[in-house]
């Protein structure tokens, strides 16, 4: 479909940004873990791309690298137990380099929300990934409480539950060093329009914003990689 409106976005990719963002990227093998977010169930937008959140990713990276090889294991409505129990293994498995991990959206959604055992799952899917070699990704989710299709009555529970949910991921990929998508601060975030009709997902102007914001995350890692290897030949030099 034609992706105009995404090409006028101020919030989306400028032609030829992913290309010079990623190239020449090391990652051969990306694999995705997570939740209904992971599995892409965004709503089409006219005018937006409607391949899913992570696909596209994995489209943006073998567009740099052609050789990627590319896992996703995502499944709707799990929770962050189930996805550490039903794809950890398999993820790990597949021996990636680069690893995305979306989770705790199903777990914070309701009021029984509890940001310990979340923490617990995340850490440990982290840790495991990380120690196989992997570079992971984690994500702060959009804060679906601003969705036109939540009841009133709901959004304030539903609001600070997902702001912990952000800063508890934020603070753990902090601790163990991943690379964090923080899409609950995006400034578009309030915008009821980001969302899908069914109050949980949001939809594909979301998915291209926060595609954009994982190119422009991985771009800046790269640039940041390669200057400390630019200086460490020149003190060698020296």
């Amino acid at each position: 479909m034609s992706t105009f409106a995404e090409s006028r976005d101020p919030h989306c990719l400028r032609e030829g940004e992913s290309e010079r963002l990623l190239a020449g990227h090391p990652w051969r093998r990306f694999v995705v873990l997570g939740d209904s977010v992971a599995e892409g169930l965004a709503e089409p937008v006219p005018g937006y791309s409607e391949l899913q959140l992570a696909d596209r990713i994995a489209a943006e990276l073998s567009a740099a690298g052609p050789r990627l090889e590319y896992l996703n294991l995502g499944h709707r409505g799990l929770r962050a137990r189930e996805i550490r129990a039903q794809q950890l293994r398999p993820a790990l498995d597949f021996r990636p380099d680069l690893a995305l991990v979306v989770c705790g959206g199903n777990d914070a959604f309701p009021a029984t929300y509890r940001p310990d055992e979340v923490d617990t799952e995340l850490r440990a899917m982290i840790t495991a990934l990380g120690d196989a070699g992997a570079k992971v990704i984690t994500v702060g989710l959009y804060n679906v409480s601003y969705s036109p299709a939540i009841a009133e009555w709901l959004r304030p529970g539903l609001r600070k539950r997902m702001q912990t949910l952000s800063e508890r991921t934020a603070a753990v990929a902090a601790e163990l060093g991943t690379l964090h998508l923080n899409l609950t601060a995006h400034p578009a975030v309030t915008d009821p329009g980001l969302y899908s009709s069914d109050g949980r997902h949001g939809n594909a102007r979301s998915d291209a914003i926060a595609v954009c914001e994982a190119v422009r995350l991985l771009g800046a890692h790269l640039a940041a990689t390669r200057e400390r290897e630019r200086r460490s030949v020149r003190r060698l030099d020296a």
